[in-house]
């Protein structure tokens, strides 16, 4: 019997260490919390948690599972933090590639979620902080056959870009390698049954033994030359038992060189009249899908053309002030507080805060505004836009991956990568695709075979090769990558960006558009919306004298009054007195003249008759407005009305929704009146009015009461809940405030214009989503039973490996040429209205 102090030794040499980043603790209960829920946990042999550093470290063997842990913690209140990681994955080539890879990066403990993307080559994964590490998750692709490398910074995309570019090289090279050599099989045998000069020629100059050998010398370099690559690739993942599109390319070609060779050199083990040989579809074969991953991955490259265009739009240096001196550094040099000089022309470095000197900055390429922006000391300028005039210096705020520029590269590589819930179905179909593929071609091949024309074994290999040539994973795997890469590009060229994918799937079934008032349909601050002035009176006089009177208060009617004359460049002085009267207004005193301003109560008050503004008063009402008036030295002067107007966009923003369809509801804490007169305007189709900020979640589930998709819009500020609370949140933002994290949508431009075009985008991309979905399912459900032979019993008809390899090689090209047609979408309200 063994001691118990070798037993002990044997149970430690079976253990595993983890340490794991623990968040939510701040007392030594807590600590003693999370060690009893881990140590209770079966399996677990010791546990040792640290307050300072939140970090548990455990020991545990083999019956245990660290979710088992993960879970024991989250059950006592606490929580694993979790880590979102991004991987390049190379040698992928079809959708069971992209399912192999996630398979196995799901099975390394403390991963999460697993995302892997054909288009872009990427995986996202979410795992757990201290259980799984990188190097786990690189050896665990590496395992499936596949190289992995971490992404993250610009280092990493310029690696990435270098790869893909020499890879496209390689297939240019591998391409015409293949092509040079394939020609001259091709003609010496499909020219010798189609040309009969050609038949002469080799029969009596060449001889139809010599002409073999020279194919076969010919196809062998091209199969293990240039179509090599297939089978470093399939001969390995048929070893693992999960063929890809590699193994089918490798079996189809092998076996037709294969088969020649026996004709060629040992023609005796054959049946009599099954002596011919099938150099020309090995090679052709090899040389067409050679193509078709050439065409692919230039196609490829440019659905990334987005993300290299914001990418380029960061300048490499700046000019920066330290101490005495002048300096011109690399951008990555900048630091939070440096001093920046931005001559005319130049780009802003990095985001910041002007500190001396004024200019107009083109900041289009972030809110698509086209006009220049007025820039003076306070102002905020963001990194990549262009100065057009003057110069100024500004304090940089936020550098490196803070910047609003670099905010919005991640969000759309985040949104690109997203896997809509449409792409389910397509995983459940391609995990089985190339075994039953297979299956397909061997029971090809036994029909043939058995109850085949003569020579049977010819019509067996040539049907169950087309079979298995002309199947295409590749289509299918990229037919919803694409379009999401090409479509999210797009959309951040017009300035939205979709935080998260599957909200471009969710927004193009929204019934219901529910708008907040302040700050997405107006602009939310009060101006001078109209001043009416009696006989004998001037405007500008009249302004400028309410105006100073007002200058004293802090009431918000009171700042429009003076912001307008401000604008309006008049003269104002100090009121030589200010008298706010309760309940009726104010009264001052400027340079000798008595002003009063307030409500027509107060003009009562003062024994002054309102009726000659009658029509005006009326007109107000019907906007929504209060109107007030002003009285100077005695006489009624003015009827005056302060509101928050609407931006110049809303109208045609609404036209446009509208013409998509949609209803729209207005969700407003103003008085029904007042939201009822703005609907009016606008042509609103509902309002829910006089809701309390904390009642616009209830407003937005009242609206989804009858099972209707809500995308509710708001500034993103105080409408947090309510942009969750929707099917869709889209936010209002701005060229500095992008990063709203309770929207699915957010609109660069700040204003409401973006939501139609995001609409419309939304329903192209999944329209194309849905065109290559069709064309990939549509055409292997066509084609393999026509390769397989179905139309040769009524129709003599049967495929060629050769055309199947061609088919083969267009579907995935016509595939990606079709996602990157959203590149050219513009005025998309337009299209779909016309589309309707």
């Amino acid at each position: 019997m063994a001691s118990p102090s070798a037993a002990a030794t044997r149970r430690a040499e079976h253990t595993q260490r983890v340490s794991l980043s623990v968040g939510g603790m701040n007392c030594a209960s807590c600590v003693a919390r999370v060690e009893k829920a881990i140590t209770a946990v079966p399996g677990v042999v010791s546990a040792s948690v640290n307050l300072a550093t939140e970090r548990a470290d455990v020991r545990f063997d083999q019956t245990t599972k660290p979710f088992d842990i993960i879970r024991a913690i989250e059950n006592v209140g606490y929580g694993a933090v979790e880590d979102t990681l991004e991987l390049g994955i190379e040698g992928m080539s079809c959708a069971s590639c992209v399912g192999r890879v996630e398979k196995v990066l799901k099975t390394v403990p403390g991963v999460v979620e697993a995302h892997v993307n054909l288009a872009s080559e990427r995986a996202s994964i979410r795992l757990v902080r201290g259980l799984a590490t990188t190097d786990m998750l690189l050896e665990a692709v590496r395992s499936a056959g596949y190289e992995a490398h971490q992404l993250g910074d610009d280092r990493d995309v310029d690696r990435e870009a270098g790869r893909r570019d020499e890879e496209l090289r390689h297939l240019q090279r591998d391409f015409l390698i293949a092509a040079l050599l394939a020609f001259p099989v091709f003609v010496l045998e499909m020219g010798s049954h189609l040309v009969p000069a050609i038949h002469d020629f080799v029969m009596t100059r060449i001889g139809m033994e010599q002409s073999w050998y020279l194919q076969f010398a010919l196809a062998t370099i091209v199969l293990f030359g240039p179509g090599r690559r297939f089978f470093a690739k399939g001969v390995p993942a048929l070893l693992r038992a999960a063929p890809d599109m590699n193994s089918l390319v490798a079996i189809g070609t092998v076996a037709a060189w294969g088969y020649s060779v026996v004709v060629t050199f040992a023609s005796g083990l054959l049946p009599a009249g099954t002596a011919n040989v099938y150099y020309e579809a090995a090679a052709v074969i090899v040389t067409l899908i050679l193509l078709g991953r050439l065409l692919e991955a230039r196609a490829k490259g440019r659905t990334s053309e987005a993300i290299k265009h914001l990418m380029g739009l960061q300048p490499k240096t700046a000019r920066v002030r330290r101490g005495d001196e002048t300096l011109e550094i690399p951008i990555a040099e900048v630091r939070a507080g440096d001093l920046v000089l931005v001559r005319p022309g130049e780009k802003v470095a990095v985001d910041g805060l002007v500190v001396e000197g004024d200019s107009h900055v083109d900041e289009s390429m972030i809110t698509g505004e086209p006009l220049p922006v007025a820039k003076t000391s306070g102002s905020d300028v963001v990194g990549s836009t262009i100065n057009r005039t003057g110069a100024f210096t500004f304090r940089a705020t936020k550098v490196g991956a803070n910047t609003v520029l670099a905010q919005i590269i991640r969000m759309v590589e985040q949104a690109q990568g997203a896997k809509l819930p449409i792409q389910a179905l397509v995983d459940r179909v391609t995990a089985w695709f190339v075994p039953v593929v297979m299956a397909v071609a061997l029971a090809t091949f036994l029909v043939w075979l058995t109850f085949g024309p003569d020579p049977a074994l010819t019509f067996a290999l040539i049907n169950g090769v087309a079979v298995l040539i002309i199947a295409c994973p590749c289509a299918m795997g990229l037919a919803t990558p694409t379009s999401i890469m090409v479509g999210m590009g797009r959309a951040a060229e017009m300035s939205v960006l979709f935080r998260k994918g599957d909200a471009l799937q969710t927004l193009r079934s929204a019934e219901i558009i529910a708008v907040d008032k302040t700050g997405t349909l107006t602009k939310g601050r009060p101006e001078l919306t109209d001043l009416e002035t009696a006989p004998d009176f001037d405007r500008n006089t009249v302004l400028a004298l309410v105006a100073t009177a007002e200058a004293r208060s802090e009431h918000p009617i009171a700042e429009a009054i003076v912001s307008a004359a401000k604008a309006a460049r008049l003269a104002m002085s100090e009121p030589d007195t200010f008298e706010a009267i309760t309940g009726f207004g104010t009264r001052a005193e400027v340079a000798g003249r008595t002003v009063h301003v307030g409500a027509d109560r107060l003009m009562t008050r003062l024994g002054l008759d309102v009726s000659h503004f009658a029509s005006d008063a009326a007109r107000l009402g019907d906007e929504g407005k209060s109107p007030l008036y002003a009285a100077i030295d005695g006489k009624l002067a003015a009827i005056i009305a302060v509101a928050d107007p609407l931006k110049e966009t809303t109208p045609q923003a609404i036209r446009d929704l509208h013409d998509l369809g949609l209803k729209i509801a207005i969700i407003t804490g103003d008085n029904r009146r007042t939201a009822e007169a703005i609907a009016r305007k606008l042509g609103i189709d509902e309002v829910l009015a006089e809701v309390l900020p904390d009642g616009k979640v209830a407003a937005v589930r009242r609206l989804q009461a009858d099972g209707r998709n809500v995308a509710f819009v708001g500034d993103g500020i105080n409408d947090a809940p309510a942009l969750a609370a929707a099917d869709v949140g889209i936010a209002i933002g701005t060229g500095t405030d992008i990063a709203i994290e309770s929207a699915d949508v957010v609109l660069m431009s700040g204003d409401l214009v973006g939501v139609p075009k995001a609409i419309a985008l939304s329903k192209a991309t999944i329209r194309n989503i849905g065109e290559n979905l069709f064309w990939a399912f549509a055409y292997n459900v066509v084609l393999i039973p026509v390769a397989a032979g179905a139309l040769y019993p009524g129709y003599g008809v049967l495929l060629s490996p050769v055309f199947a390899a061609g088919a083969m090689a267009l579907s995935s090209v016509f595939v990606v040429g079709n996602a990157l047609r959203l590149k050219r979408l513009g005025g998309l309200e337009r299209q779909e209205n016309g589309e309707r």
